[in-house]
């Protein structure tokens, strides 16, 4: 572990620095898992404009007096347990801080094009070459090698190269993003799995190691049944909407006024549903009784119990499966999924106070330690809020060097 004393007490991470040198949102996503987990994160940010999705607004943070801020609700989403440090890495003056701050950290992360830190004397071989325990990760769109390599990667594309819209939406649609960058999301996660596994692997060994963590292997690996749908069966797998490939009935269904999830995973919950929906001859029909049957005789099936949900309501059918044990949920608007009972006893909406005045919502961390939690936390900084405490506390500038600085437009 680091000797450093920054970071959050008593949480997990304690003691550990990360310098983020990364932007918009897989980058940042790993970054703020690292922060709700106790890291101190130090965030690089450019003099004047700062990281771009602070101005991927509107909707835009009110402040406490009720006016409209800079701050946009993408920013801080991905944001929260950071500190803003702004330094300008084109100047060499600038890129000697980072350096001095990589030498004082335990880990640096950043999402520039492949060899973009080459030039500023900031990529994995020069700053492991002044900290040799650093933990070096680079996200990028393609890897660090292969033909692809040098390409710049966004979540949309990246979606679409690697079979993911080929899978997401309606059979007579046209292939369909996913709603969320969940290929940015799910890039972030692993960036961060694969630190933590990089700082366990130092506390035995005493040395850090570089990541290289690619948007493009991330949407393959997490095709998972999908991709393994191809690999065994040969097949690529089509589009399904609502419904399953491998489990049925397991899709949205019509209800008397709405709609409705049913997800039977099992023959059992298919029988007892069967039962409930007053169609009991179809549990022993040997074309329904196995769900290697139900996915074979789909098109059979789904009508007949397509037919039955629309006899009640939404609210009288997930009463009864639920009472019956049979998965089963609604098609909430996110406005609708904040107000559930679960959402509001979990405490999935927060609100931090923020440096310009107000709160900042938010959406509470879902990792929950019983012996480190990681709390509330800070709301996402305003640009450069902590530049000057970084620059003394760490490096050790005194107030005329930062004034300096400040006028050199290097900070």
């Amino acid at each position: 572990m680091s000797e450093n004393e920054a970071g959050a007490p008593g949480r997990a991470l304690s003691g550990i620095r990360v310098l983020d040198l990364s932007r918009v949102l897989a980058g940042p996503w790993a970054t703020q898992t690292l922060g709700d987990l106790g890291a101190e994160v130090i965030k690089i940010e450019k003099p004047g404009t700062g990281d771009d999705t602070r101005g991927w607004g509107p909707p835009w943070l009110s402040d406490g007096a009720g006016e409209q801020t800079r701050e946009s609700a993408y920013f801080l989403a991905a944001n929260r347990n950071k500190h803003s440090v702004t330094i300008d890495m084109a100047q060499p003056e600038g890129q000697a801080l980072i350096r001095q701050l990589a030498q004082a950290s335990d880990v640096v992360i950043e999402n520039f094009k492949v060899g973009g830190l080459k030039r500023y004397g900031l990529d994995a071989e020069s700053l492991t070459a002044l900290n040799p325990r650093l933990i070096y990760c680079s996200i990028t769109g393609f890897g660090q090698d292969g033909p692809e390599a040098g390409r710049a990667g966004y979540d949309f594309m990246i979606q679409g190269m690697s079979g993911l819209m080929s899978v997401t939406g309606g059979p007579q649609d046209e292939p369909q993003k996913i709603g969320v960058a969940l290929v940015d999301v799910l890039t972030g996660l692993n960036a961060a799995i694969a630190i933590l596994a990089a700082l366990e692997q130092r506390h035995r060994t005493g040395r850090g190691q570089t990541i290289d963590v690619a948007l493009f292997d991330v949407a393959m690996a997490s095709l998972a049944n999908q991709a393994l749908n191809f690999l065994v069966g040969g097949t690529a797998p089509r589009r399904l909407g609502n419904a399953h490939p491998n489990i049925v009935p397991y899709q949205v269904f019509e209800t008397a006024d709405g709609h409705l999830i049913l997800a039977v995973g099992n023959d059992g919950q298919f029988a007892r549903f069967c039962r409930l929906a007053d169609l009991s001859e179809l549990a022993s029909d040997e074309r329904f009784t196995t769900n290697a049957a139900r996915v074979a005789h789909r098109d059979a099936l789904i009508p007949m119990l397509g037919a039955a949900l629309k006899r009640q309501t939404t609210g009288e059918w997930l009463a009864m499966l639920d009472a019956a044990g049979i998965p089963a949920g609604p098609i909430n608007t996110i406005a609708q999924a904040f107000a559930e009972p679960q959402a509001l006893a979990r405490g999935l909406a927060q609100a931090l106070p923020h440096a310009l005045g107000g709160v900042a919502p938010g959406v509470r961390s879902p990792l929950r330690l019983s012996e480190s939690p990681t709390g509330e936390g800070l709301a996402p900084p305003v640009l450069g809020q902590d530049t000057d405490r970084v620059l003394t506390d760490i490096l050790g500038l005194g107030d005329d060097e930062r004034a300096r600085l400040r006028g050199a437009g290097v900070i």
